[in-house]
């Protein structure tokens, strides 16, 4: 007996539906691929999200500057034909071991950069971002749930995970974790062979992205949920031992990379470190304070209040899925997608069976009735899909269309101009910057520009990085660390603790400042001295008068 079937789905899919118009329209196989459904309509208007109504425009997908590295990285990868093993990027650990956990996205952003520009980065960031928020749409639809309810669900989760929506190659994982999950359910309704295709899936995606591990953690809850179900005689024990096998077997599928167990050891590490999760933004919890964070809130609450009912009936999966990654969204703000993938469509049961108790004795003229004939009508245009939702993609990716697509990252965020003005200086100098600002000097200026501290945490470890944050902070030791690195440059924010002090040190010379950004040089040895000596005159002089 297969576990967690879905009764809604059923129920719904056994509802009448109109004999003509859109029920014609289904019937006919050319004219449901050339006719706009409503499906496409919801796919293709994500887009015009990122050009028209979002605040930053498509340079939100450039908000990190990782990505700069990831495309260098690429980049390096293609001349030499070879992986990386050392660090290429740094003078603080030169030729240093380095796993590039994330090679194969790296190409991938190194082949859309060469062929597009940053034009063609943020068209994979634009089409996933709507794949991604499409795949969570379609799977509450095939549980049953309705327009009413599986269109604002979607909509609240693709703001959620707007927190974490940027043109990186975590994309990869929000995709996979969509289909992948989609892909579980289908099989714990009805079992099929496809399921094994997750093992392929899982050697590729670990040479895209970390987050594979996400997959072996749900088909680890799956197990458990599934077990506890057969305890309770509404599962299985064969189904526990499906997927048990299936989540060893994804995880040997993991080795597959060019750096073996190793890799799996140096993530280890990695996740288990606390000064990673004090130091890196988004692996600290999530803030309340945005609107997208509300919608967040909401799916929340909703999902943990479902997870509840779902007990009550004695089924595990769900729960056990919304629990554990409600609680590392709420650890970790980076989980928040993931969280919304998996929790949408449960939560979506939940009050589609509501729904359907509001409904059942509702009279045809009643509003409730008017609504469920209105749902009713609609549902075939949610389960197709037509040529319209790549038309757009296809167009705005072709240059008949005047849109203004960005050259580079976008100036609010990184010192745009500034590197332009002084690029001679920066491509020359050891620059103290921040890790974001050092990605994009790396973008910008590799080979010839090498940094002292960039976005990859997991590379330097904590010693440097506390250095580095004792640096940034302008704490009582900046001096020291300044010295013992010879940094000749600064490349700061104007408001900065290290602009500050730098600025009342006779050391540093202030080359521009334009406001948002300060570049710094550091003085010769004798414009120092004639430098200190001319404030030992003046404190003197000011202490000679009265």
């Amino acid at each position: 007996m297969a576990t967690s079937s879905n009764p809604l789905a059923e129920q719904s899919a056994a509802l009448p539906v109109r004999g003509d118009g859109l029920g014609a329209l289904e019937q006919g196989s050319l004219s449901r691929w050339l006719l706009p459904s409503l499906f496409d309509l919801l796919f293709i208007s994500l887009p015009f999200w990122f050009f028209g109504l979002a605040d930053g425009g498509t340079g939100l997908l450039l908000f990190d500057g990782d990505t700069g590295w990831h495309i260098r990285t690429g980049d390096w990868i293609l001349q030499h034909r070879q992986f990386v093993s050392g660090d290429i990027f740094s003078f603080t650990k030169p030729g240093q071991p380095w796993f590039a956990w994330e090679w194969l996205s790296d190409i991938l952003f190194s082949l859309m950069h060469s062929a597009a520009g940053m034009k063609g980065v943020l068209l994979f960031g634009i089409l996933c971002s709507a794949l991604f928020c499409g795949l969570i749409f379609r799977h509450m639809v095939w549980r049953g749930a309705n327009i009413f309810i599986a269109l604002p669900l979607a909509l609240m989760g693709f703001g959620s995970a707007t927190v974490h929506l940027l043109a990186r190659p975590h994309l990869w994982t929000l995709l996979l974790v969509a289909a992948c999950s989609w892909l579980i359910q289908a099989d714990l309704r009805k079992p099929t062979k496809w399921i094994w295709a997750l093992v392929p899936v899982t050697a590729v995606w670990t040479n895209l992205h970390g987050g594979w591990l996400s997959l072996i953690a749900i088909l680890g809850l799956v197990a458990v949920g599934t077990a506890v179900e057969a305890w309770f005689g509404t599962a299985e024990w064969g189904t526990v031992k499906r997927y048990l096998t299936l989540a060893a077997t994804c995880l040997a599928a993991s080795l597959l990379n060019p750096y073996g167990w190793r890799l799996h050891v140096h993530m280890a590490e990695y996740l288990s470190v606390s000064w990673i999760k004090d130091m890196v933004s988004e692996f600290q919890s999530p803030t309340f304070r945005s609107e997208n964070m509300s919608q967040f809130e909401l799916i929340l609450l909703g999902s943990l209040i479902g997870a509840g009912w779902a007990l009550r009936r004695k089924q595990f999966v769900g729960p056990l899925l919304i629990l554990f990654w409600a609680h590392s969204s709420l650890v970790s703000a980076r989980h928040i997608p993931i969280f919304v993938a998996l929790a949408l469509p449960f939560l979506a049961d939940e009050i589609q069976g509501a729904w359907m108790s509001w409904t059942s004795g509702a009279g045809k003229k009643s509003t409730l009735g008017i609504l469920q004939g209105l749902a009713r009508e609609a549902q075939p245009g949610l389960h197709r899909t037509s040529v319209w939702a790549v038309i757009p993609f296809i167009l705005i990716a072709l240059p008949i269309l005047p849109i203004p697509w960005p050259t580079d990252f976008p100036s609010f965020r990184f010192p745009t101009k500034m590197a332009a003005r002084h690029a001679d200086l920066l491509k020359t100098s050891r620059v103290a910057t921040e890790d974001q600002w050092a990605d994009y000097l790396i973008y910008k200026f590799y080979p010839q520009q090498k940094v002292f501290f960039d976005g990859r945490s997991d590379f330097y470890g904590e010693a440097l990085t506390k250095e580095y944050a004792q640096m940034m902070a302008g704490e009582y030791r900046w001096k020291d660390v300044m010295r013992k690195y010879g940094f000749t440059a600064a490349l700061l924010k104007v408001k900065s603790p290290l602009a500050t002090v730098l600025k009342e040190s006779g050391e540093w010379q202030v080359v521009e400042d334009d406001g948002k950004a300060i570049v710094f040089r550091r003085r010769a040895v004798e414009g120092v001295e004639a430098a200190r000596a001319g404030v030992e005159n003046t404190d003197a002089g000011a202490n000679e008068n009265p």
